[in-house]
């Protein structure tokens, strides 16, 4: 798998013919040492047989073995009609050669054979130092794939045996010590420890595990061993589907990817009339080398190398940088469009809040304690397996409150339990099944219709027919969407929220967390169609859903997230995956996305900025002031304007977000 994903994860561009860093360092360094005779020929009087041949020999070397990756890189884009970059250098530096060879043997003017080694010697050196910088936006991802050990311990029969990764099979069970790596995605089957899973899912602290909890390929252990039973290898584990998502995301085009191409491509025509109209006029005026050097000049300070390089080196940095952070772009489209985001449409249950319900309040009758109401609840409710008798249990073990034996325990469907603790009767049920029995609330009815209006579920516990007192339980809302909330709205972005659930309890939650409008008694077939309403309106929405019932939701909406996906990574109708179940994630989105267009739009002005300037004075408009751009010199300006986008894009993986 690691090899295999190393290959795939080679990025030149498509513009290299298949080139890599190392045969441009090394096209450089050869051609750098054939032209420091041809530059010192040039300009000294040096005189020997051949010496007026000499030029041309190293010349040619020079063209055919340096600048014949440009010729074949330009043949490439003429076939797919799509000239650009290369198609430019290429003629530039056959016009050059070209011109010097009829000069050398038929006479007529000055070659421009120092002009076109040094061309091509900086070209050579201007595209190994970008390739550089673009393998070191890719190394984040490609550190992924030394992540996984090369070996794994695996118990058979009662003993260990290291073997290679690649004979791990599913179903073995292996022992991962304290700091190792787990070797494939698993789930523990014996021990506990907590695991470094930042690597995987952005979440910088240590994540506890236990038996039957999973754990991802390449996280790392902490101080307990853990056997592990392997349930997927290979190419189905989570770090090679994050790899996938991020190449898939990489090469899937944005709007201002298609703009740049664009310009690109009109810059390149662009150049090449300058270049003609430049040697035209400079025919008429000065003689033809100058004429032909005025043109070369042109067509190399012309190339739109930086501007092809400014946005998608900046987007491949950005999905890199999501993916550190734990959440997976799966369309690029989708995370150009959060920045400017009007309103973010939260499903609540799960999303905003954890989808488990737990008590948030216990009030007791005048002169009973709340552990004793709390005790009596969850005495009764011990062996229950319902969700609210679950929540009224842990939540009497999290207070420290000690329980009593209960006897003849029984169940009355939609109503409540009941049994005998100590011989008393204790009823915990709802209120209309308190009310059937007339049960008197008295000085309780106020409390319980407050927490009624807010949606509260209600459970009720009687003693031998009188009132001990009620518990309060709701689906408890995460600490984590506050904050989240709160950031939005700083943002300028608006905040609503989507629910199954009554009216009570949608105004209840929106009002808790300061969510400016809600929709309740949502039926999941219905969630699409309040993405359409808000979109009606004019609105861009970005709906935050978990990827199962709100899947068509998620579709129609303009930023689709789906949150707690954990390792699965397939969730189609999401354009953004959020690892974790964390609502903050939302907000780094929106920041990475702005940071993102930020940065591609400094560089797209850059790089067009600087032809506005670079061109004309390639041309020679300023000869009369004694400002003349040599082709050398606009190759050193190109290049050092392709390294300053590239080196601008870098810097985007150093903000926090």
């Amino acid at each position: 798998m690691h090899e295999e994903h190393k290959e795939n994860m080679h990025h030149d561009h498509g513009k290299h013919a298949g080139h890599s860093t190392s045969a441009f360092k090394r096209k450089f360094w050869v051609c750098l040492l054939l032209s420091v005779p041809v530059v010192v020929l040039n300009y000294t009087t040096l005189s020997f047989p051949g010496s007026i041949y000499l030029p041309l020999i190293l010349s040619s070397i020079i063209f055919f073995y340096g600048g014949w990756i440009f010729i074949a890189s330009a043949y490439r884009e003429l076939k797919a009609r799509s000239p650009g970059m290369m198609t430019l250098i290429a003629l530039a530096i056959s016009v050059a050669y070209s011109y010097s060879v009829i000069v050398t043997f038929f006479g007529g003017g000055d070659a421009l054979f120092w002009e076109l080694a040094t061309l091509i010697t900086i070209m050579l050196l201007g595209h190994w130092l970008e390739m550089r910088a673009v393998s070191g936006a890719q190394s984040a991802l490609k550190e992924l794939t030394k992540l996984l050990p090369d070996r794994a311990e695996v118990v058979r029969g009662g003993a260990t045996e290291i073997i290679l990764l690649a004979e791990l099979k599913k179903g073995d069970m292996v022992l991962v010590k304290p700091g190792g790596r787990v070797p494939a995605d698993g789930v523990v089957a014996d021990g506990v420890s907590d695991v470094d899973e930042s690597i995987a899912t952005g979440e910088s602290r240590p994540v506890p595990k236990k038996t039957g909890d999973g754990v991802i390929a390449g996280t790392i252990n902490g101080d307990g061993a853990l056997k592990v039973t392997i349930t997927k290898i290979g190419e189905e584990t989570f770090l090679a589907g994050v790899m996938r998502l991020v190449a898939e995301a990489q090469g899937s085009k944005s709007r201002l990817q298609l703009l740049s191409d664009k310009a690109a491509y009109y810059l390149t025509i662009v150049a090449v009339v300058a270049g003609g109209v430049t040697l035209a006029v400079w025919l008429a005026f000065a003689d033809a080398a100058f004429a032909v050097n005025r043109m070369v000049a042109v067509l190399v300070i012309a190339c739109p190398h930086a501007l092809g390089l400014a946005v998608p080196l900046v987007a491949s940095i950005s999905t890199t940088k999501a993916a550190r952070n734990g959440f997976l772009v799966r369309r690029r489209l989708a995370l150009e469009t959060a920045r400017d985001v009007d309103i973010v449409l939260f499903d609540k249950t799960g999303t905003l809040t954890t989808g488990a319900f737990g008590v948030t309040r216990v009030i007791a009758a005048p002169g009973v304690r709340e552990a004793d109401v709390l005790r009596y609840a969850a005495s009764v409710n011990v062996s229950s397996e319902h969700p609210l008798a679950k929540a009224i249990v842990a939540e009497a073990r999290q207070r420290g409150v000690a329980l009593s034996e209960a006897k003849n325990f029984q169940r009355i469907p939609g109503k409540g339990v009941r049994a005998d603790i100590g011989g008393t009767e204790v009823i915990t049920g709802s209120v209309s099944f308190a009310e059937e029995r007339g049960i008197a609330f008295g000085a309780l009815q106020g409390e319980i219709d407050v927490l009624m209006r807010e949606g509260k579920t209600i459970n009720l516990v009687v003693k031998d027919g009188a009132l001990l007192g009620a518990l309060a339980l709701a689906d408890v809302i995460r600490e984590e969407s506050r904050e989240a909330i709160k950031t939005l709205t700083a943002f300028g972005v608006r905040t609503a929220m989507i629910t199954g659930d009554t009216e009570n309890v949608a105004k209840w939650v929106a009002k808790e967390l300061g969510i400016g409008e809600y929709f309740a008694r949502v039926l999941p077939d219905e969630k699409s169609e309040k993405v359409k309403l808000l979109q009606a309106k004019g609105q861009r929405v970005a709906m935050v859903g978990d990827g199962v019932n709100d899947a068509p939701a998620l579709a129609q909406a303009d930023v689709g997230i789906a949150i707690g996906a954990g390792t699965n990574v397939a969730i189609e109708s999401a354009g953004i995956i959020l690892v974790r179940n964390d609502p903050r994630d939302v907000v780094r989105i929106i920041r990475l996305s702005r940071l993102t267009y930020a940065k591609m739009m400094q560089n797209l002005f850059w790089a067009t900025g600087y032809n506005i300037v670079a061109i004309p004075l390639a041309a020679g408009v300023l000869v009369s002031k004694g400002i003349l751009l040599q082709p050398a010199l606009a190759a050193v300006f190109m290049s050092l304007s392709t390294v300053i986008v590239a080196v601008n894009a870098l810097l985007l993986a150093r903000r926090r977000i």
